[in-house]
């Protein structure tokens, strides 16, 4: 989820313009998507580390996810240096590298757990809910940092916060919809195991799905048209304070697919 909330934040930095924003905000949220990048990178060390324990997936295949993710931290890493110079150019090549490097890492996490038996085809299941989870984590919390910058600059124009909740919204609808697709793709082509998997999650675990959609996406979507009329007045503390309670929802939801991905190892 670390690594999910790095990608969906870098993506995040790209929503409020630039050369009409104080160069603070960059610096400061970067570094904190940095850091959870970092989080994710190492927790891949030390699973490697520990050697291969008869389940999961090889040393050898999380020494590559590893690998690909120190790739994206380096990258980041020049981003957030950037930060602090001039270079528009290394700059914006350095934070395009990096979205390519983070959705291919994320994407890369995911298939590592995903199970072998439900075939080739439900990697594109598993990739597709990681990145709609990735923008929804990072959309929402880089709304909700952007917020108080308007304690600090009072005459930023207040569509730039809403620009965030309409790409919000949008993120949260499409990942109701890719773990739909998912579910869909993997009755139809994952095989008995996914078909058992499924039967399992409305069967035994049916109290946990409706609490990761209810807690999650649906709350989350309710607190951001909550967001979009308050900025009506306008009113940004307001709204960035709901933009705390949508963040607590979105990690709750995130949390609780985690913890199905756990129990049934469907990517929800």
């Amino acid at each position: 989820m670390f690594g999910e909330l790095a990608l969906g934040g870098m993506f995040a930095l790209a929503i409020p313009p630039f050369f009409k924003i104080e160069r603070g905000f960059y610096k400061s949220t970067a570094c904190v998507y940095l850091v959870s990048a970092l989080m994710t990178t190492v927790g891949l060390g030390m699973l490697g580390w520990r050697g291969q324990v008869g389940i999961g997936p090889t040393t050898t295949s999380l020494a590559i996810v590893c690998g690909i993710w120190v790739v994206f931290c380096a990258v980041f890493t020049l981003y957030v240096v950037t930060l602090w110079s001039e270079n528009g150019a290394l700059r914006a090549r350095a934070f395009s590298f990096g979205l390519l490097c983070g959705a291919i890492a994320v994407s890369a996490l995911v298939i590592l757990v995903k199970p072998t038996p439900f075939g080739a085809l439900a990697d594109v299941a598993y990739i597709i809910t990681a990145l709609t989870s990735s923008l929804a984590l990072g959309l929402v919390s880089g709304a909700m940092m952007f917020g108080h910058w308007y304690l600090i600059d009072l005459g930023m124009d207040v569509e730039y916060l809403r620009s965030f909740i309409r790409l919000i919204a949008v993120a949260l609808i499409a990942d109701i919809i890719a773990m739909g697709l998912a579910l869909a793709v993997l009755a139809l082509f994952g095989g008995a195991d996914a078909t058992s998997a499924i039967g399992n999650l409305f069967g035994d675990h049916l109290m946990l799905w409706a609490m990761r959609m209810v807690f999650g996406p649906i709350a989350s979507l309710i607190l951001t048209w909550m967001c979009w009329q308050t900025l009506k007045i306008p009113q940004t503390m307001a709204a960035t304070g709901l933009l705390y309670i949508a963040l607590m929802s979105v990690v709750v939801g995130e949390m609780l697919g985690r913890f199905i991905l756990f129990r049934t190892a469907l990517p929800l």
